[in-house]
């Protein structure tokens, strides 16, 4: 007798929804690259306040606290649509003029007696829209591209590590408001070795202006310093051939450069420097007493024969000496806030004691939380130099 087979199971479908959602979230996690909500709500309110600020520069506000306030919206409105318009390209302002247009043609009916027009051009003008932004896309793509490489060119002028020095330690960390900076830093031995008796060459620099042009100049500068710095010549005599090279580059002194310029001799703890027109650095003395670093003269490239001063001070153990830019201090949050010098100089006073590097992460947290994500208007650059 043949065994009676069991009978058969109906076998229930699996589920097709938690297929579709590995896929959607699978989708979200490649847009959104793994960021959550709240990062990309503050990536967004801080890309919308930074181009508010960026087209809120071509209103003219004076003429919109002269109108009644039932105006003013209207009228601000009228002067960012013509701010953004006349960025774009001729071709481009009548492509984005023609998709508006049939989108508010879209919007209505034409009745001619019995006839009835009614228009459906939403789809036509969607597609004219993201026409221009992919045209606006590819332009932004090619530029950051070669943005990218002029910042992989502009790492190498400054240094990636910094020099061995008996009895100190530096440490150094720069963050450009655009992809190049106006910023320079740099600390190296112009001739010879600490071992030989050379001395430490101290630098930061901020070209005035933004994005290219600064970055430009600054490349320029580097290069004119390691120059002159490699003849072994005294502050006295280099500073002024850095400003006579600045000014025959400065287009008439609007492309000026701060500066502050130290010579650091190890075997004695002597620095000598010229601040030409800088953020003054502060020295933070190892007993907590704080002194700026303030003798010198003017930005280089203003004036060709401007006189510039040497100060001279002693570094003991302890001490720690903090070079910086105006990003620091004018660092903003979203409030509008600064962060200010007198925040700036408490983060000093407040420093642990520790290695250069833990200084230096300090600082920059300190700034960092002020700011949250408010996306800045200048480079922030800062470089420590601490007596062991």
């Amino acid at each position: 007798m043949s065994p009676v087979a069991p009978p058969a199971v109906a076998q229930t479908p699996e589920p097709r929804w938690p297929g579709r959602f590995r896929r959607t979230r699978g989708f979200w996690q490649r847009v959104s690259e793994g960021s959550d909500i709240d990062d990309l709500w503050s990536q967004f309110t801080a890309d919308a306040r930074a181009s508010y600020g960026f087209y809120g520069k071509d209103v003219n506000w004076e003429e919109v606290e002269a109108l009644p306030h039932w105006r003013r919206p209207f009228f601000i409105a009228k002067q960012f649509f013509w701010a953004l318009l006349m960025k774009l390209s001729p071709a481009r302002r009548v492509l984005l003029l023609v998709a508006l247009a049939l989108f508010v043609l879209s919007s209505g009916r034409v009745r001619i007696d019995d006839f009835v027009l009614d228009a459906k051009f939403e789809w036509f003008s969607a597609l004219l829209l993201l026409l221009l932004l992919s045209l606006e896309l590819a332009d932004k793509v090619i530029m950051k591209r070669d943005l990218e490489i002029a910042r992989e060119i502009q790492t190498w002028l400054v240094p990636s590590q910094p020099p061995e020095v008996p009895g100190g330690e530096i440490a150094f960390a720069t963050r450009p408001q655009n992809s190049v900076a106006g910023d320079y830093y740099d600390a190296f031995y112009p001739t010879v070795s600490a071992a030989e008796g050379g001395k430490l060459m101290l630098v930061i620099a901020d070209v005035a202006g933004k994005s290219v042009p600064a970055a430009l100049l600054m490349a320029t500068m580097q290069a004119s310093l390691r120059t002159v710095a490699g003849e072994d010549a005294p502050l006295d005599s280099l500073v002024p051939r850095l400003n006579r090279y600045a000014c025959a580059h400065s287009l008439d002194g609007r492309r000026f450069t701060t500066a502050v310029l130290g010579q650091y001799e190890h075997g004695t703890g002597t620095l000598t420097y010229v601040n030409a027109g800088h953020n003054a650095p502060v020295l933070r003395r190892a007993n907590g007493t704080l002194e700026e670093l303030d003798k010198g003269g003017l930005p280089l490239g203003i004036e060709s024969d401007a006189p510039y001063e040497t100060g001279q001070t002693c570094l003991r153990s302890g001490d720690v000496l903090i070079f910086f830019t105006d990003g620091c201090i004018e660092a903003f949050n979203a409030a509008g806030d600064e962060f200010g010098n007198v925040r700036w100089l408490a983060a000093i006073r407040a420093l642990p004691n520790g290695a250069a590097q833990e200084s230096l992460h300090y600082l920059m947290r300190q700034v960092d939380q002020f700011v949250g994500a408010t996306r800045q208007a200048d480079d922030i650059t800062c470089m420590i130099f601490r007596c062991t």
